[in-house]
């Protein structure tokens, strides 16, 4: 007798808890020895983290930008191939949310708390330190802007697009549980509800748990160094981890309430505050330097496009791009799994097309303007002599933000715009996290009970503080690398399986057309015979009484 499939998301309750336990738990202790043993060995924990992300980086840079080439070549081909009128859920499948909410919890969830980090220091950084030509320049601005737009831009999208857009056309085209495991269902079959399925799912768990402790650990040190910069609160660690426990528990509430109530609501708020910033620091500053540079970072990006985006410093032996280049592709791709659940979970009913090219253009253009505005001001000041932000950056990157709104007018009411800014993404991120890592662990349940979230929740809180306290940022930048670089080949697995996934629905759905238009063809058919019949029987029945 053939063994019977369970599937992941009927299996029965372990210890109480609606989980996969194989996931669960494996997934969990490996979590609470990392945060163990960087806790107990908190010196050589600094080294390690050290020497782990310049091995990978080093070893397996290249492979990072050649996947990431991949994947944004395979959903561009998808969005303008045959397979783009498909519609996530079928035919008659309607979108569940408002398309300019599903915007805003995309670019929520996407990009939120490290755009926020990143958008000063690293076109600055670049600009004094390019790794082309020489810093303080013109050109070095260019390039400076260039290669933020990299970081930031089509790529990174491209591999939210991958996963989200794999994960909802299983799920919901297929009704495949809402888990990694399930977009491997052309390749595995129902052997994705076993072992193989599971150790997909712990894979991405990890990558999800370290990516998310990357974005957080960002947001907090940017909290901490706000609140430093205005109220003259303490910035270090203790300030850190009592930031985390904070934001940590309005996430946990939030997400007992669940994506309607707390993610949606919130998301849609962090866009108006967002909105907000940009267009003041926009009209309070440079206006039309701002739209300026928009126009032709955006232009001078797309020229140099193929250039930058498979440039692996083959040439000039330097290791500029470890810290920056690779590390985003690490990150992007940890990031994946909890961006791409969440994406996946808020676009029932869209097109395939409409979903690639939603998901591509409008957020990158968003945070191309984003970068555009406080990017190119803070290097346009720093071109006319102004040092006070590079000299910020230098001291710590964290206070960029705040230094570069003092120059503004209302500069305390923008900068603490700006700390409730990063505290909503910080919430944000932490919630659909949160549920987003408990669907993976419960067999792609999407409402699984609320104590597991809760779980999550503070799970995520508990690795950002512990990453923190064991190596700052570089360890940070190392959990996403190491992450990354397994869930990479995993991508690549992906593609395949998609493709496979659509091909076939596809052909089913040319083979119906086709069976329809026969019977239609046949009918006609019919009914010419039958009219000829009916009409050779009345002329026979004339001539008969002829």
């Amino acid at each position: 007798m053939a063994k019977k499939i369970v599937r992941s998301d009927e299996r029965k309750p372990v210890m109480g808890l609606d989980v996969n336990g194989p996931v669960f738990f494996t997934s969990s202790i490996f979590i609470i020895i990392s945060i163990a043993l960087t806790l107990i060995f908190k010196k050589e924990a600094e080294s390690a983290f050290d020497s782990i992300q310049t091995f990978v980086a080093n070893s397996a840079g290249w492979f990072f930008v050649l996947c990431v080439n991949i994947f944004l070549i395979f959903v561009v081909y998808l969005a303008f191939s045959k397979f783009g009128e498909l519609r996530l859920g079928g035919k008659d499948a309607k979108p569940e949310f408002k398309t300019l909410s599903w915007f805003a919890m995309l670019f929520s969830a996407g990009m939120g708390i490290g755009l926020l980090f990143w958008s000063i220091a690293e076109p600055v950084t670049h600009f004094m330190n390019p790794p082309l030509t020489e810093g303080g320049t013109a050109m070095a601005a260019k390039e400076a802007m260039d290669f933020t737009f990299l970081h930031w831009g089509f790529h990174a999208w491209g591999i939210y697009t991958l996963v989200g857009l794999s994960l909802a056309y299983f799920t919901y085209s297929h009704g495949l549980p809402l888990t990694i495991r399930s977009v491997f269902y052309p390749i595995l079959g129902d052997k994705i509800y076993g072992i193989g399925g599971d150790i997909i799912d712990i894979f991405a768990v990890l990558a999800t748990l370290f990516g998310l402790a990357t974005s957080l650990g960002l947001g907090v040190q940017q909290i901490a160094a706000g609140l430093e910069h205005v109220f003259g609160v303490s910035s270090g660690i203790t300030t850190q981890i009592l930031l985390i426990a904070g934001i940590t528990g309005i996430a946990t509430a939030s997400v007992v309430l669940g994506v309607d109530k707390g993610v949606k609501f919130l998301s849609e708020w962090n866009m108006r505050v967002a909105i907000l910033l940009l267009v003041l620091v926009v009209l309070l500053g440079p206006t039309i330097f701002i739209f300026q540079s928009f126009v032709q970072n955006t232009g001078s990006y797309l020229y140099s496009f193929l250039e930058i985006s498979t440039w692996t410093e083959s040439y000039t032996g330097n290791n500029w791009q470890n810290a920056w280049t690779v590390f985003y592709w690490g990150w992007w791709i940890a990031w994946s799994p909890f961006v791409g659940m969440f994406i996946a979970r808020i676009s029932k009913g869209r097109t395939i097309r409409e979903f690639i090219l939603g998901v591509l253009i409008v957020p990158s253009l968003i945070t191309f303007f984003w970068i555009s505005a406080f990017g190119s001001t803070s290097i346009q000041q720093a071109l006319t002599g102004d040092q006070n932000i590079i000299q910020a950056i230098d001291d710590n990157v964290a206070t960029a933000l705040f230094v570069f709104l003092e120059d503004y007018p209302f500069a305390v009411i923008l900068n603490v715009i700006g700390v409730i800014l990063i505290a909503g993404f910080f919430v944000t991120s932490s919630d659909s996290g949160s549920l987003v890592v408990d669907s993976l662990t419960s067999g792609g349940k999407i409402d699984a009970p609320v104590g597991q979230r809760i779980f999550w929740a503070v799970t995520e809180g508990a690795v950002a503080a512990v990453l923190l306290v064991g190596g700052g940022l570089q360890a940070l930048q190392t959990a996403s690398i190491v992450t990354g670089l397994p869930f990479a080949l995993i991508l690549l697995f992906m593609c395949y399986s998609l493709y496979t996934g659509l091909r076939d629905e596809y052909l089913k759905l040319e083979e119906r057309k086709a069976q329809k238009e026969l019977e239609s063809y046949e009918g006609v058919i019919s009914e010419i015979i039958k009219k000829r019949s009916e009409k050779n029987i009345k002329d026979s029945s004339k001539n008969s009484e002829s």
